[in-house]
């Protein structure tokens, strides 16, 4: 099969196109005849070598999380997915931008998204779901995200609006208007930050999600007056210093199910920046390590 694959951490020069084994679907998994996978912030720093004391891979790697496909094998065990099923879902830590992939979770893929949407859903909606899990009931709570333009951001403010939450969510200026059109109350980055909230929530912040890299952890934890319901998907540090959740996503098919129920009922629609074909993996990748936005990268 062709995949993008590393010999080398590096910068994203060290990606080449080229033959490689294929996979296949082993016990309670899928696998997928690869249409798109996205690129995420975990994918950067695997293949610059930035975690390979923590999480060391198998040189030559093929980067990506996610991904979105056609079902083509059925490993064992797998009662909910057949042969030709469009699903989008998780890989392996680094295993999905290639011809093939296999997934050990994923969810039917909505009517309503394109292939790239469900592509830039999986990781994003499976972190901010289990994200959001940790925070309990936001039903009448007002949620501050840090990062609410961003892919995980963005997929938990759709989980808490239809929970019933009021969400207030930081982002760049020029973001202002898509968080007001998907009903998240607007605010700036940087200092200053609480005495902004607390115009726009005068009765104060329930919970807090930390989606974005900034520095602000601790703002987040000033502002909640609950500080085990402040939670990071970013700064594992930081959460440690201060004594707040640090939340990774985990292959769990009840969580894609969830993002894919909003994205039916119109409540949560992926959002891309930037599509990039296979044979040009460098590019996506120099994109998504220095520009804002959602990459996706597309199969022929």
């Amino acid at each position: 099969m062709r995949a993008a694959r590393f010999h080398s951490y590096g910068a994203p020069d060290v990606l080449v196109v080229e033959d490689a084994p294929e996979p296949h679907a082993g016990e309670g998994s899928v696998r997928i005849r690869v249409q798109a996978t996205s690129v995420n912030p975990i994918d950067v720093l695997l293949r610059a070598g930035q975690l390979a004391q923590v999480l060391p891979l198998s040189l030559p790697a093929i980067p990506g999380r996610d991904a979105v496909g056609v079902v083509d094998e059925v490993g064992p065990g797998v009662t909910d997915a057949q042969v030709g099923d469009v699903v989008f879902g998780l890989g392996g830590v680094s295993d999905t931008t290639a011809e093939f992939a296999v997934l050990t979770a994923w969810s039917a893929v909505p009517e309503s998204w394109s292939t790239t949407q469900a592509a830039a859903a999986g990781l994003a909606s499976a972190t901010a779901a289990a994200a959001l899990d940790v925070l309990g009931d936001l039903r009448g709570a007002t949620l501050l995200i840090e990062g609410a333009s961003g892919a995980v951001g963005g997929a938990a403010a759709a989980f808490a609006l239809a929970a019933g939450a009021v969400v207030i969510g930081t982002g760049s200026a020029s973001h202002h208007p898509y968080l007001e059109s998907v009903g998240i109350l607007p605010t700036t980055y940087g200092p200053g930050l609480a005495e902004r909230v607390a115009r726009l929530a005068p009765h104060g912040v329930d919970a807090a999600l930390h989606s974005a890299p900034s520095a602000s952890l601790p703002d987040l934890a000033d502002i909640v007056r609950d500080r085990s319901r402040v939670v990071t998907v970013l700064d594992a540090p930081g959460a440690a210093r201060l004594g707040l959740h640090k939340v990774d996503a985990r292959n769990d098919s009840t969580l894609l199910r969830r993002a894919a129920a909003l994205g039916r009922a119109g409540l949560y629609v992926p959002r891309v920046a930037h599509e990039f074909p296979l044979a040009q993996v460098v590019a996506a990748h120099t994109v998504a390590e220095n520009e804002g936005g959602k990459v996706v990268i597309t199969q022929p």
